[in-house]
C-alpha cells in the first residue's frame, strides 16, 4: 500500500524582469524549474532517501508534501486522496499525518518558547488533546529522544547544543504521532562527533513508531544505511531511484556514477579513475526540455537534449534510471 503518490510533480518560480527590460526590451517571463515531472510512491514505513547536489530541488519537494508550497502543476496524493487544495478538519488531519523535521536546528526553534512548549505548540494549535494530556505527551517525548524532561522542560534554545536542539525538533514532530516525516537533512548543521547518535535515534523511532519518512541527505553513506530506497536528483529531474544498495553499489544514470565517484574513500592506497563529467553545471533558469544532465554527460546526444526519460511508479521496487543510453553505457 502506497502511503504517498507524486504524480508529475513540478514546482516553477517566476523571475521578475526589471523595470527596463520589463517596459523597454519587453523580456519574456523567466522561471527557475525547481522540480520538473517528479514521479515517485513511498509505501508505509518506508524510508525514502533523496540525493543530489545542492539545487537540485531536494527541500523545494519536501516543502510541496508537507503543503508548505503549492506545486505548479502535478499531484500529491496522501493515502489515495489529494492534498492540493485541502482546507478546514482534511487539512487540519493532513498537518498533524505529514510532520517535517527542519534542516538547521538554530532557526526552526523559536527563540522565546521554552523546550516544553516548543513540543507542545502543534497539538495546542490543532487542539488534540485537554492541557493535561499533552503535558503528559510532552514529557513522554522528550524521554524519547534522549532529553530528559526533569532537566529540558524549561531549558530555552540558546541554552541548548546543536544536537540537542534537534532532538527537539525531533520530538516536536513526533509528538503528534504523525504517519510520515519529512527531514531535510537534518544532520547538515550538527558536528560529525554528534551525526551518528541522531540517525541512531531517526533509525530507533522509526522502528518503533512505525511511520514512512523522505530522508534527504548529501551524503548516500547515510542513505545507504538508513534508507530503503534511494531517489537521485539533478537540477528538478529524477535521474534514477531504486533500493538503495543497489543504487549506491550498481549506479546506473551517469550522474548517479559520478555522484558515487566523487564519495571519499578513507584509505590513502586507493585509487579510482576521476568521473568522465564535463562543461559547467547547468542553469536552472528556463532549462532545455530534455535531459538537463546532458551538456555534461559524456553520452549525450542530441536525443537526451530534446527528450527527457520520467521514471515510472508502476513497480516501486524496480531500479530504473533515466537515461536515452543505458544500454551502451552497460556495455561500455
Amino acid at each position: 500500500m502506497e502511503i504517498l503518490e507524486l504524480d508529475h510533480l513540478s514546482r516553477h518560480f517566476e523571475i521578475q524582469p526589471g523595470f527596463i527590460d520589463r517596459v523597454i526590451r519587453r523580456h519574456p517571463m523567466s522561471y527557475i524549474k525547481a522540480v520538473e515531472s517528479l514521479n515517485v510512491s513511498i509505501g508505509n514505513n518506508e524510508i525514502l532517501g533523496i540525493a543530489g547536489e545542492s539545487g537540485c530541488g531536494k527541500s523545494t519537494t519536501c516543502t510541496m508534501v508537507s503543503g508548505l508550497l503549492e506545486p505548479t502543476s502535478g499531484d500529491i496524493r496522501y493515502k489515495g486522496k489529494s492534498i492540493i487544495g485541502l482546507k478546514g478538519e482534511e487539512l487540519r488531519q493532513y498537518r498533524r499525518s505529514v510532520q517535517m523535521i527542519f534542516q538547521d536546528p538554530y532557526e526552526s526553534l523559536n527563540p522565546r518558547f521554552r523546550a516544553a512548549d516548543i513540543v507542545a505548540e502543534g497539538p495546542r494549535a490543532l487542539d488534540l488533546w485537554d492541557a493535561d494530556e499533552i503535558d503528559h505527551r510532552v514529557i513522554e517525548i522528550l524521554n524519547a529522544v534522549g532529553l530528559p524532561a526533569h532537566k529540558y522542560t524549561e531549558r530555552f534554545p540558546h541554552e541548548l547544543s546543536g544536537g540537542e536542539r534537534q532532538r527537539v525538533g525531533i520530538a516536536s514532530a513526533l509528538v503528534m504521532e504523525p504517519e510520515m516525516i519529512i527531514a531535510d537533512e537534518p544532520l547538515s548543521m550538527l558536528d560529525v562527533s554528534i551525526r551518528a547518535g541522531i540517525l541512531d535515534l531517526i533509525k530507533e523511532l522509526q522502528e518503533e513508531r512505525q511511520f514512512s519518512s523522505i530522508y534527504v541527505s548529501h551524503d548516500l553513506s547515510i542513505l545507504g544505511n538508513v534508507a530503503d530506497r534511494v531517489l537521485i536528483m539533478y537540477l528538478g529531474q529524477a535521474m534514477e531511484i531504486g533500493p538503495a544498495k543497489d543504487v549506491i553499489l550498481n549506479p546506473r544514470h551517469p550522474y548517479t556514477r559520478a555522484l558515487v565517484g566523487a564519495v571519499p574513500i578513507p584509505d590513502p592506497r586507493s585509487r579510482r579513475a576521476i568521473p568522465n563529467i564535463r562543461g559547467d553545471i547547468s542553469k536552472p533558469i528556463d532549462p532545455p526540455p530534455g535531459c538537463r544532465f546532458a551538456p555534461r554527460c559524456p553520452h549525450a546526444d542530441s536525443s537526451c537534449q530534446a527528450n527527457f526519460v520520467e521514471l515510472s511508479t508502476e513497480d516501486p521496487n524496480a531500479h530504473q534510471a533515466a537515461c536515452h543510453k543505458l544500454d551502451i553505457i552497460a556495455d561500455g
